[in-house]
């Protein structure tokens, strides 16, 4: 059956830059629920999705599909305090009655026998305690112990050491709230190692590699205050870290809502993008526990944004149903561990329906992001992300110098999602085929003579600055060329292992201000030289060809619908090559997808190549490059930029270890 998503008229004047009320997302998340129900099993226990099937199976899919959306039932009785015309907590008990059931056909693989049912449990746990006085304490004490003893098989067992964490301590905790068993042996060590994953700036890291994602605010940022709130939290000592936790989301959130265009799309970078507006999660925690600094208008119109650019672009689709995809469909995004219920993690950004009607949050008047009210420069030192946003277009970009899945030394390929130098909400790395062997977007690379790419997965990074007029950030690597394992691994969102080849130890740099970054690098090692390929912007289309290529003075660009990737020679450049890279079927942004890129030869000596790359719409002019002074270390990059602001470092400063 088919379900139409009708929206109620737009509130231009409470929320001025969406339209989107409260009554929006209620109509969202009630379109969205009940489009699940023709997919339920005859139990209630399963949705049944058409789609890929996870590494886990059909039956792990099946729960993952009821847990998720139970979230998303959970938030929407929560804020109208039992309230539920569309009796979705009848629906959900009977499913948990007959999963929890031992005796069951519908029983849910349990969490000691499969990996995922663990991330499950913890969704579970949590709306159980949300919603207790209006499901669990209805339930039979039969039905209370069956659901006990399937959540009580996460006690004692191990967890990945990243956000899995939390899955265990919100379990645990409130098996303890009903008299059940739990470790509070599991409960500690879960929040030691939460806090060993903090960074400055409020960010977390999701393990112990440089992996920064999304996973900061829908999993890092949403459990830990959501825990405090939990019943019998504080008999766990949940009061130690509360104002700690508080203080770096407040903190984060600074970060965060720089990460947002003026279409509402968040920065398209890290993996499990699946999930979709669960990006809007760390807004809504601000906004619920009062951890923000940014006017709840703001937050507001930053969360709504988020969901309105993924309904506008086609998701949920016709049927109502949300797919492994960004928009529509798109398998090739998911990861090994993603079935067909996994993109109703979407529920997470839809916490902020657990607030009632008359919260703050909802009765502010829409504030605008700060990629509407001006250029702005931002400096990101946890994952290392030089920020630049842009009013004109409303594009926010990254220039990453910080993150790449892996640890520093590591010698695996570069991970689309994660290691490029390039991120934007407006632009996504091609994801799949040739790209994950060759950095064919936003990268600087040793080619060889067979015209293999090298990866810089396990650099070295140094400090990012800031001046008057950009911000600039500085990396150290041994590129290497990669032959991947016959038989790769599981795929977490980190590069591929195998045996790799060394090309000469290289710095690289980048100096932002507003669309354009001046690439620059040099070799370490002054008596080597090789072939460079730099790779700009990668720019996706429905048609066949894209709009435009262009080629003067030196430069090339690539046009799609008025959104230009443009490259521009500055310096050191020799011999060199311009041409488009393109390939199809490898980005969920369009069918076709096109990369501008410079090929230069015999770079080496005292050399440093500068290229500049640029990203937006009405491209301003491109900035220029001279290097000054003698040919030692007394040498000077003097960036002028379009607006005829100067730039000047010191070789030795911006291009040598720091």
């Amino acid at each position: 059956m088919t379900r139409s998503l009708n929206l109620p008229p737009e509130d231009r004047q409470l929320s001025p830059l969406t339209g989107w009320t409260r009554e929006h997302w209620a109509a969202v998340a009630d379109h969205l629920l009940l489009s699940l129900r023709p997919r339920f099993s005859t139990g209630r226990a399963r949705v049944l999705l058409p789609g890929r099937t996870s590494v886990y199976g059909r039956d792990s899919d099946g729960l993952e599909g009821f847990a998720r959306s139970f979230l998303l039932a959970g938030f929407r009785i929560r804020g109208e305090d039992g309230r539920d015309p569309h009796g979705f907590m009848d629906w959900y008990r009977q499913g948990l009655v007959e999963g929890t059931d031992p005796q069951s056909p519908e029983r849910w693989p349990r969490p000691d026998e499969i990996g995922q049912a663990k991330v499950e449990a913890a969704s579970i746990a949590l709306i159980l305690d949300m919603t207790r006085q209006w499901l669990w304490n209805t339930l039979t004490p039969q039905e209370q112990s069956n659901v006990v003893a399937w959540l009580a098989t996460v006690i004692g067992e191990d967890y990945p050491r990243n956000n899995w964490v939390w899955f265990q301590i919100v379990v645990e905790t409130f098996l303890a709230s009903v008299d059940g068993p739990f470790s509070a042996n599991d409960v500690e060590k879960g929040l030691a190692l939460h806090e060993s994953l903090a960074r400055e700036g409020g960010w977390y890291a999701d393990g112990p590699e440089r992996a920064f994602d999304y996973y900061n605010g829908w999993a890092m940022h949403f459990y830990p205050l959501l825990w405090a709130d939990q019943s019998g939290a504080e008999d766990f000592g949940s009061g130690r870290f509360t104002e700690t936790w508080r203080q770096r989301l407040e903190t984060y959130l600074d970060d965060y809502v720089h990460l947002i265009g003026a279409d509402g799309m968040p920065v398209l970078q890290g993996r499990s993008l699946i999930y979709r507006f669960a990006a809007a999660a760390p807004l809504w925690m601000g906004a619920a526990t009062g951890a923000t600094r940014q006017d709840l208008g703001m937050i507001r119109r930053g969360a709504s944004g988020i969901v309105k650019a993924f309904i506008e672009r086609g998701a949920p689709g016709p049927d109502g149903l949300l797919t492994v995809g960004l928009f529509d469909e798109w398998p090739d995004m998911a990861q090994s561990y993603s079935g067909s219920g996994s993109p109703y993690w979407a529920a997470k950004g839809m916490l902020g329906l657990a607030l009632p009607a008359d919260h703050p949050a909802w009765t502010a008047v829409e504030r605008p992001l700060p990629v509407e009210t001006a250029d702005f420069l931002r400096t990101m030192d946890a994952p290392g992300w030089l920020v630049s946003g842009t009013q004109r277009d409303g594009i926010v970009r990254i220039s990453n110098h910080g993150t790449d899945h892996a640890h520093e030394g590591s010698r695996s390929t570069e991970s689309p999602s994660y290691a490029r130098f390039g991120y934007s909400t407006a632009t996504i790395p091609p994801l799949t085929g040739q790209a994950l062997m060759r950095p064919l977007d936003s990268s600087i690379a040793v080619v060889n003579d067979d015209g293999e790419l090298t990866h810089r997965t396990g650099f070295h990074r140094n400090v990012l600055s800031r001046s008057d007029t950009c911000i600039s950030g500085v990396t150290t690597s041994t590129p290497h060329w990669v032959r991947v394992s016959a038989t790769p691994g599981p795929d977490y969102g980190a590069g591929r292992e195998g045996s790799s080849t060394d090309a000469p130890a290289m710095v690289t740099a980048s100096a932002v201000r507003g669309p354009w970054e001046v690439r620059m690098m040099r070799f370490e090692d002054s008596t080597r030289s090789a072939t460079v390929a730099v790779s700009g912007w990668p720019l996706a289309s429905s048609l066949s060809s894209v709009d435009q290529v262009i080629e003067e003075n030196g430069a090339i660009s690539v046009v799609v619908d008025g959104l230009h990737s443009r490259l521009v020679p500055v310096a050191g450049v020799g011999d060199y090559r311009a041409s488009v890279t393109r390939d199809s079927h490898v980005s969920p942004l369009g069918a076709y997808t096109a990369v501008p890129e410079l090929v230069v030869s015999a770079v080496g000596g005292d050399a440093v190549l500068a290229v500049a790359v640029g990203l937006g719409r009405d491209l301003p002019t491109a900035p220029t490059v001279r290097l000054a002074g003698d040919s030692g270390g007394n040498r000077t990059v003097i960036i002028r930029w379009g607006d005829n602001a100067e730039s000047s470092f010191s070789v030795h400063d911006l291009l040598m270890e720091v």
